[in-house]
């Protein structure tokens, strides 16, 4: 976006299908200008030779990415056997070379099984991860190395699709935090080889599924055709598994200036704050079972509102109250 330009008020979620060769902040800059949005980001950082399920927000909508960083998500990985190099993918130089595994298929599924379920994880030196204020990755291209603590995070499910002599491919659907690249070296690592990834697509972030995403190319020619917002996802998509709440005038005047409201609820945490006439307030948390304290608080008026909702939504989806 141009220097100096504010762009226009645009509120909602684009799921963006992102192409290989962009970095993630490239690709949410290419929609942002295509919407002409005064405010934009993205959650769930993608590495620039893979692709797949972006979740870029704009507006308001960027009030809800922090709590869309939990999220499960799902990839498909190829990995290359017998080589490793420095980042784990494509784009580093060839680390180490080793003979490749000599297993049957049944018996690689068996490695791939064991790592099922809750793991401990070295994150890798080119990472977005912070030693002392910096990078991990700024780090790694000054030639350092630094000791990372194992971190702990979860498979929720692992299967191998693709079996070759030099390759394997497989699909994984895992907790936040975990790093495909380094679970396919781990995976190589204990079938007595080594590996980097060749490729990788993101198919889903939770609550969303791979058929909810856009690519580029229709991004671009909806926006010939002036009808960008057929894509445009309601701001708090992302968080469609959590409960709402309505509020009626003046508690509804009451949350939108910051002040908490009265109001029973059967449980405690995080809910949507609705107004009269479904108007999105905002976002709710529940101290306790009469106390709703306001966590943020959208201003939507004018501009571009994302309507379109993902054709499904998870278990538990839609549960509401009234007041």
């Amino acid at each position: 976006m141009p220097r100096g330009k504010r762009g226009k008020p645009v509120h909602g979620m684009v799921l963006l299908d992102k192409p290989a060769g962009l970095s993630s902040n490239q690709a949410l800059q290419q929609v942002r200008r295509l919407f002409d949005a005064a405010k934009a980001g993205h959650t769930g950082n993608l590495d620039p030779f893979a692709t797949g399920m972006l979740p870029l927000c704009f507006g308001e909508a960027t009030k809800t990415a922090a709590f869309m960083l939990d999220a499960d998500k799902s990839y498909l990985a190829t990995a290359k056997l017998g080589v490793s190099t420095v980042t784990g993918d494509t784009e580093g130089e060839t680390r180490t070379q080793m003979p490749l595994p000599k297993l049957s298929q049944a018996e690689a599924e068996k490695v791939l099984a064991g790592f099922a379920g809750e793991i401990q994880q070295v994150p890798p030196m080119y990472s977005a991860l912070k030693h002392e204020g910096q990078a991990l990755y700024k780090l790694a291209r000054q030639g350092r190395v630094v000791e990372r603590q194992p971190r702990r995070v979860t498979i929720h499910e692992i299967e191998l699709v693709g079996w070759a002599a030099d390759e394997f491919v497989f699909r994984v659907r895992c907790s936040k935090g975990t790093y495909v690249r380094t679970l396919a070296e781990d995976i190589a690592a204990e079938m007595d080889s080594c590996a980097h990834l060749v490729a990788l697509r993101r198919l889903s972030v939770s609550p969303f599924s791979e058929r909810h995403m856009v690519t580029m190319e229709t991004l671009e020619e909806s926006s010939k055709k002036g009808i960008l917002i057929n894509h445009l996802l309601a701001l708090d998509a992302g968080l469609s598994g959590w409960p709402s709440v309505t509020l009626e005038s003046p508690d509804a005047d009451r949350f939108v200036h910051g002040n908490p409201v009265s109001l029973e609820f059967a449980g405690r945490g995080d809910v949507r704050v609705f107004g009269p006439g479904e108007k999105l307030l905002g976002l709710g948390k529940y101290q306790d079972t009469e106390r709703l304290e306001p966590r943020r608080v959208f201003n939507l008026e004018g501009g571009l509102i994302g309507r379109a909702l993902p054709a499904t939504l998870p278990p538990g989806a839609g549960e509401s109250i009234e007041k």
